[in-house]
């Protein structure tokens, strides 16, 4: 086999990729080894005798599995976590959440009429106060109330 290393540089440079990425067809060796100016290379490109390989990227599929697991709540363990607890889970955004969540369950109850506006005020400064840890919590004292 003939030494293709001048045809291969050339080819790199008018492809504009790196010679390990130029592709010489192996059955057109001989007119290839031929070829000794630019033009006889770009002539090759256009017969399709030389052409550029395909830049090789870093797979994201391996990524992406990780990425599903974690979409569960797994590989969540203290071993992967960086950040502080506050840094990691906003404590305002999930106050937040669950103000929110309490003041629509508020608003259900006094629209059916199972508290009535002087409980709904007195509950409401209540969940304000942060004095209930979620909707069932708050749901609970109601009924302590009632009885």
């Amino acid at each position: 086999m003939s030494n293709l290393k001048n045809q291969r540089r050339m080819a790199s440079q008018v492809l504009d990729c790196g010679s390990d990425r130029v592709w010489l067809d192996p059955a057109r060796m001989e007119e290839i080894s031929q070829a000794i100016t630019r033009e006889d290379i770009r002539g090759l490109i256009a017969d399709g005798a030389i052409k550029a390989k395909k830049v090789k990227g870093v797979s994201r599929g391996r990524a992406r599995l990780v990425a599903e697991k974690r979409k569960y709540g797994h590989r969540k363990g203290p071993g992967s976590r960086k950040g502080k607890k506050g840094a990691r889970t906003n404590s305002k955004g999930l106050w937040m959440k669950k103000i929110r969540a309490l003041r629509r369950r508020l608003k259900e109850m006094r629209a059916d009429e199972s508290i009535d506006v002087k409980t709904y005020c007195k509950l409401y400064r209540k969940a304000k106060g942060g004095e209930f840890r979620n909707v069932a919590h708050l749901e609970a004292n109601v009924k302590l109330l009632e009885n």
